[in-house]
């Protein structure tokens, strides 16, 4: 975060995402299990600097899909007011009216819409066996009530239409992609004879680039174990170049425009 931020120290980094007085929410990803789904270290690592840059704890809220996939991956749920809250959108629903964009109309969760003022994203680094790759922009599937209606023609241009959808790319601040344990086939559900340790986190602003830059990390690992390429697979990412059109402007995917910085 200091080298994202080109910051001093941590909780300057990041006081320069979020403020305090806000309510902040963390997208993870539990899906998987406690196999391959957003670390219980590094959400509590996360949590501990939203405390350091003046977020209390009660004006914290981690939150995915449903409840159940939360506790399947070692969260335990919590709606107590005066503590970090932890649960599923089925517990406060979603909006009644559709949002819409593109080819995408969807209810979007009252847990983005009326409890959080900003949101941090905090996806896993892995393939998905339909559209590619699942990272920062496929996450906030996690968001709306019919991704299921989303992943034909390998989630193109569904997964960008989804991110421009008021609020996701109103309150989205951050994506902290966990990639300390990643995976390069079988996803999104956790096979482990197709995982690597990684052991690293992708930090951006921009969900393109983290998508792009992700993408190419897992092409790269295909490689060295002699499996086709996403493309040659018949799944290659092509919504990340949509999300970063003129009609979209969500990021870039562009490798020369794309500054990384290694820590």
């Amino acid at each position: 975060m200091q080298a994202l931020c080109e910051s001093d120290s941590p909780a300057e980094a990041w006081k320069r995402v979020v403020r305090p007085g806000e309510v902040v929410g963390l997208k993870i990803n539990c899906l998987a299990g406690k196999g391959i789904s957003t670390s219980i270290p590094l959400v509590e690592a996360v949590c501990e600097r939203l405390r350091q840059a003046g977020i209390p704890a009660k004006d914290i809220v981690i939150w995915d899909r449903l409840n159940a996939d939360l506790e399947s991956a070692g969260f335990r749920i919590s709606t107590r007011q005066d503590s970090i809250r932890t649960l599923g959108n089925d517990v406060f629903g979603y909006e009644d009216e559709l949002a819409l964009h593109g080819s995408v109309a969807s209810l979007v969760c009252k847990t983005l819409t009326r409890t959080c003022d900003a949101v941090i994203n905090l996806p896993v680094l892995k393939d998905h066996g339909i559209v590619g790759v699942t990272m920062a922009m496929k996450n906030l599937f996690g968001a709306i009530h019919n991704p299921n209606k989303y992943h034909t023609d390998a989630g193109n241009p569904y997964v960008a239409d989804v991110w421009m959808l008021d609020p996701i790319r109103r309150k989205l601040r951050l994506t902290l992609c966990d990639a300390t344990t990643a995976q390069y086939e079988g996803g999104p559900s956790f096979m482990p004879q197709w995982t690597w340790r990684c052991d690293g986190l992708l930090a951006s602003r921009d969900p393109v680039a983290l998508d792009y830059v992700g993408w190419q990390m897992i092409e790269s690992q295909r490689a060295e174990k002699g499996m086709r390429s996403l493309k040659d697979a018949g799944r290659a990412p092509a919504y990340i170049a949509t999300a970063a059109d003129a009609r979209h402007m969500l990021g870039t995917n562009d490798p020369r425009l794309i500054e990384r910085v290694e820590v």
